[in-house]
């Protein structure tokens, strides 16, 4: 069986600690983020706003993200194997249907793309207030620095407009705050995915 979770959010809400949890604890697991498909940066448009638009559909290579999310689906043992991730034994010789195959999908625009969305079993979005995504964001250090007003001006706007297209899909979306703890985010996932997959087995 294979089961794709797709794990969204707004920029620094979590959802690579939250991912890093989930792919120790739970069988077969892959992962896939989208950060990984971001195009280089003299192929970043500036926009009106007068900053590089980093924060648009338009600045990832998605037609590769769905590709390599198609190599997991055609085979997830092989991909598995190319990403350096150990399989339980069983799974070698075991029927593939009767084997759970699970891959994460984390990125801060998964449900904006018309291409992926029928790909997810699952959907969770972490939120966090405006004032406590400023402050994560401006701890970080990114490989393209960000420049004066960038989140102001370009990476809040753009993740408003993004989460109403988002709520517009009608997806089916579990929404998480992400003012709680990583334990208390985790535990609410995990027990979430385990009580999906046991239904359906």
């Amino acid at each position: 069986m294979k089961y794709v979770i797709g794990i969204g959010g707004v920029t620094n809400g979590g959802k690579t600690t939250l991912t890093n949890k989930l792919i120790k604890s739970l069988p077969n697991c892959c992962v896939v983020h989208q950060d990984d498909f971001f195009k280089k940066p003299d192929q970043i448009e500036v926009g009106e706003d007068g900053f590089r638009q980093w924060d648009v559909i338009t600045a990832l290579d998605m037609d590769a993200m769905v590709n390599t999310i198609r190599g997991w689906s055609e085979n997830p043992v092989k991909f598995a194997h190319s990403h350096g991730v150990n399989v339980s034994p069983s799974t070698e010789v075991a029927d593939p249907e009767q084997q759970i195959h699970i891959l994460i999908v984390e990125g801060f625009l998964l449900y904006n793309y018309r291409p992926l969305m029928d790909v997810y079993n699952k959907c969770y979005y972490i939120s966090i207030p405006y004032e406590e995504c400023k402050r994560r964001r401006s701890t970080r250090q990114y490989t393209v620095p960000d420049p004066p007003g960038l989140f102001e001006g370009h990476v809040w706007p753009m993740y408003l407009k993004h989460r109403n297209e988002m709520v517009e899909s009608c997806l089916d979306i579990a929404y998480l705050d992400g003012l709680k703890s990583e334990e208390g985010i985790y535990s609410q996932v995990y027990e979430d995915i385990q009580n999906t997959l046991l239904n359906r087995l």
